[in-house]
């Protein structure tokens, strides 16, 4: 009898070994995924580096842009026609991240860009292909060397009654806006004054010659990267902003401090 327990026990497993046995097999399950993504996030970084054509833009559009700007870039009732944006445009909207738009609204926000550059550059070469329109610069409009003082002036005739003169942005009516520019790269604060994207009428070379572009172009640049002479900019938004303040931190301490004077009196 004591025999046949001792065979018995020696035969049971413990629970230890099958718990070990579980660990071993998730180990080796994970490093199995662990690999296969490593190789297929390889595969994909290489075919983003990959330089794409017309044709692979072509696809691109069709499967994420035609559903509101039809398959031959006619315009739908979700969405207008794209004959004569060019690819200026199609690079402004796309590598900003205002299209493909979630919902129709009354204006389309900035958003994380879902396309790499080489994508975007094929959409944008597609659809100038098909619908020919504004291109892309030369470099030396983008170059931030113009005129500095005389492109500020012409930034405040033209442009900051909506960006403000610190181009901070301003609201607009019926819940639209302009945006912040100061973080805006030279490439599309010159698409934007090309094209007119939303609200922003565009500025043809009729009305802003090349060069005064370049000369807007080089006093934002200058902006950016300038200090605040006055301190802390409270967002650059104007009287507005600048007398909230002062109502809320300056008179709130006057009243502080009476309320304190008074109860030490006492």
């Amino acid at each position: 009898m004591a025999r046949e327990k001792k065979r018995r026990s020696n035969g049971r497993r413990s629970p230890l070994a099958a718990a070990a046995l579980i660990g071993i097999g998730l180990l080796i399950s994970g490093g199995v995924y662990a690999g296969a993504s490593a190789a297929v996030a390889a595969t994909s970084e290489t075919s983003a580096h990959t330089a794409l054509t017309a044709d692979d833009g072509k696809k691109l559009f069709q499967a994420n842009c035609a559903t509101c700007h039809g398959l031959d870039l006619e315009g739908t009732d979700n969405g207008p026609s794209l004959y004569g944006v060019g690819a200026l445009a199609v690079e402004f909207q796309v590598s900003t991240g205002r299209m493909p738009m979630q919902r129709q609204d009354v204006q389309a926000p900035r958003k994380p860009v879902q396309f790499t550059e080489d994508q975007i550059v094929a959409m944008a070469e597609y659809v100038q292909s098909v619908a020919p329109g504004p291109d892309f610069p030369d470099e030396h409009l983008l170059d931030g060397e113009g005129d500095v003082s005389r492109g500020a002036e012409l930034f405040r005739i033209n442009c900051a009654m909506c960006h403000n003169v610190a181009a901070a942005g301003g609201a607009l009516t019926e819940g639209k806006y302009a945006p912040d520019i100061m973080g805006t790269s030279a490439l599309h604060m010159y698409a934007a004054m090309v094209t007119g994207p939303q609200n922003m009428p565009v500025f043809n070379d009729m009305n802003l010659t090349p060069e005064d572009k370049r000369d807007i172009i080089s006093a934002l640049l200058y902006q950016q990267e300038a200090p605040a002479p006055g301190g802390f900019t409270i967002g650059s938004l104007g009287p507005v902003s600048e007398g909230l303040f002062v109502w809320i931190f300056g008179i709130g301490a006057l009243i502080a401090i009476t309320v304190w004077i008074t109860a030490k009196s006492n």
